[in-house]
């Protein structure tokens, strides 16, 4: 028990450690007209710094590593020397607003984007630093489960541990067994590491204060990545018959085949397209789940613009409509660590598949009758 209690303070202590790190504090010189659109999309696209709370026109985060290659020489300093946009730094700038918006460049001396320079950002994002967190979040809580499961071999699960058990239990049998069959063993990890990477990543996404609200699960680059994970294991690790069916698919007439490959073309296209879905399916559901709540919030400051009784008006309202997103995402956020997971086990169960001798005799009787 002692043991378990020090993980966890560890791991509290990792989260200080970045809670406390430096804050900056930035005053708007003039209040703006209020931009809807602008606002929430800046709050669900990754950024070089973590944006805490705004008071009034002072607007508070915590600033990131930024760390950049250029012809061999390496810079790092944080995010915090450009001042939100309005200053360079060793000769870059990271634009907040324009075509180059959110992204570090390269400037002259007249301030201008030198179009000749090649800069390769390597920079500890608001989503990079989520994932380091809730990877060590994992870590430990999977840690914690398995020196409990080894101290004590033969009692029953309680507490975190049960919960555990069962989402492992469920993943293993209800996805892994029942779409890929009995090869589903070298699969389990990846499926395990797949499902509690996105659905522990979701949840953070939702608790709107640090360390929350980093909007993993609604980038595409994640998304894309976790799709061409499994893509890739789906071509090493797919069987003769995969291959077979792919490029000479049985059943098929010859002139489908040849002179113009029309199916084999088909199935390629079919193979790319799965992790497509894969991406866009989780990308489409997390963004649009985060947009649509930020709308509700957003609408009081809309109509705060009008005037402070409609504010005052529209903010029950607000605050029910966000309340009711906020519990459909909760749901959504276990939806798709579940749909995503259990896709990913149908490729691989596909990918798997024996041809089995029996429908070879049937279909043999059937030709010979």
């Amino acid at each position: 028990m002692r043991k378990t209690t020090y993980n966890y303070r560890l791991l509290f202590a990792f989260i200080l450690m970045f809670s406390f790190t430096s804050f900056t504090v930035h005053a708007s010189e003039e209040r703006e007209k209020l931009d809807a659109g602008a606002l929430m999309i800046d709050h669900i696209i990754d950024s070089h710094d973590w944006h805490i709370y705004s008071i009034g026109d002072k607007h508070v985060s915590i600033p990131l590593p930024i760390i950049i290659l250029e012809n061999g020489k390496l810079s790092c300093f944080m995010s915090s020397k450009f001042e939100h946009g309005h200053a360079t730094y060793k000769g870059y700038a990271l634009p907040s607003e324009g075509p180059n918006k959110g992204k570090i460049i390269k400037v002259d001396e007249e301030g201008n984007k030198d179009e000749s320079a090649i800069i390769y950002d390597f920079s500890i994002t608001k989503n990079a630093l989520s994932i380091m967190m809730t990877s060590v979040l994992i870590f430990f809580l999977f840690y914690s489960v398995a020196k409990t499961y080894k101290r004590n071999p033969n009692k029953a699960p309680k507490g975190l541990q049960s919960v555990i058990e069962i989402a492992i239990i469920f993943v293993r049998d209800d996805i892994a067994k029942a779409s890929i069959g009995p090869k589903y063993t070298k699969y389990l990890p990846y499926l395990l590491t797949l499902f509690f990477f996105i659905i522990i990543n979701n949840l953070v996404g939702l608790i709107p204060i640090f360390p929350g609200g980093a909007n993993v699960t609604g980038n595409i680059t994640v998304c894309a990545v976790l799709a061409l994970f499994t893509f890739f294991i789906i071509i090493f690790t797919g069987n003769r018959n995969y291959w077979q069916h792919m490029f000479n698919t049985p059943g098929v007439p010859w002139w489908l085949k040849i002179p113009l490959p029309l199916m084999p073309i088909i199935e390629i296209l079919g193979a790319l397209t799965k992790p497509f879905v894969l991406m866009v399916r989780l990308f489409a559901n997390i963004t649009a789940g985060h947009i649509i709540g930020l709308g509700f919030i957003t609408l009081i400051l809309v109509f705060g613009e009008m005037s402070t009784a409609a504010a005052l008006t529209i903010s029950p309202l607000s605050v029910i409509l966000y309340m009711f997103i906020g519990l459909l995402e909760l749901l959504v956020a276990f939806l798709q660590a579940y749909v995503f997971t259990l896709l990913t086990a149908i490729f691989f169960g596909m990918a798997v598949e024996e041809h089995h001798k029996e429908v070879d005799k049937q279909a043999a009787l059937i030709d010979e009758n």
